[in-house]
């Protein structure tokens, strides 16, 4: 008979490797701003590892073609293949729009606040505006050759938006899915996770209306019409394995390949028009 192996051993054994690095530097790393950064850290390195070599992941700060800037991000998500520049200056990452495939905020704890600009806003509320200063950019598609053959552009990926946390003090799971259902339009998250905690995603309730021929439109009015249907947690001790597969799924199959980059829009910040025939 063929030998078997648990694959939930597998992947527990993979959630406490990773637990055991986040309660280490939650733990040892005393400085605000050095603990943060290890957590960021911490996440980027252990999904470059997972996930497949197709998707870049990086801290960095997103771009669009009118030189208008995101906040800065502390996880990317961007694909590799058909993102033709990354700019790099001063150690940040510079990542065009066009690329993007997730955006997710770290943080220790999924409770706790922020000030921004004088006024104390949750984490989670703080995650959605970081999610929607991405979301809000312009992105470009054109057309693409594939085996000869020539296709118009297509419509503009959805970017998933989340949260990532080593632990959830919120007491109660109401107060956690009120507050991820006050964030509306493109402020939306899409899932997180907390290591000790959970992970989570939400089902949302809405389509793309194909009738609007805008491709930026047509997601700006995806992002603002749709509703949370339903918020799914996990179990605690397969928390990360959950996280991953979803992750994994929402790319994969949901999202897929990103829309090729008009590079004519990108080239008018240097005065040169691009030849599209050769």
């Amino acid at each position: 008979m063929p030998s078997k192996i648990q694959l939930k051993d597998l992947f527990l054994g993979l959630q406490n490797q990773m637990t055991a690095q986040l309660s280490t530097n939650r733990q040892f790393i005393l400085h605000p701003g050095s603990k943060g950064d290890s957590l960021e850290d911490t996440w980027i390195e252990w999904l470059r590892k997972y996930l497949p070599n197709r998707y870049c992941i990086d801290k960095a700060i997103v771009i669009d073609s009118t030189g208008t800037l995101s906040d800065q991000i502390d996880l990317v998500i961007y694909d590799q293949q058909y993102t033709p520049f990354v700019l790099t200056q001063n150690g940040i990452h510079y990542i065009p729009a066009e690329g993007v495939y997730a955006v997710f905020e770290v943080k220790p704890d999924l409770k706790g606040s922020v000030e921004v600009n004088g006024e104390s806003i949750t984490y989670i509320e703080y995650a959605g505006r970081k999610i929607e200063s991405v979301r809000k950019l312009k992105r470009t598609t054109t057309s693409i050759i594939d085996r000869g053959k020539k296709y118009p552009p297509r419509p503009l990926t959805k970017i998933l938006g989340g949260i990532l946390a080593s632990t959830n003090t919120i007491v109660r799971k109401s107060t956690l899915e009120a507050h991820l259902k006050n964030l509306k339009g493109s402020k939306g998250i899409d899932m997180g996770c907390a290591v000790d905690n959970g992970a989570f995603f939400i089902d949302y309730q809405g389509e793309e209306d194909e009738q609007i021929a805008d491709y930026i439109e047509r997601i700006c009015h995806y992002y603002n019409l749709r509703s949370v249907n339903a918020i799914e947690f996990s179990k605690p001790d397969v928390s990360l394995v959950s996280f991953f597969f979803q992750l994994l799924r929402y790319l994969q199959q949901s999202i897929g390949t990103v829309a090729a980059i008009d590079l004519g829009e990108y080239s008018q910040a240097i005065e040169f028009e691009i030849d599209k025939e050769l």
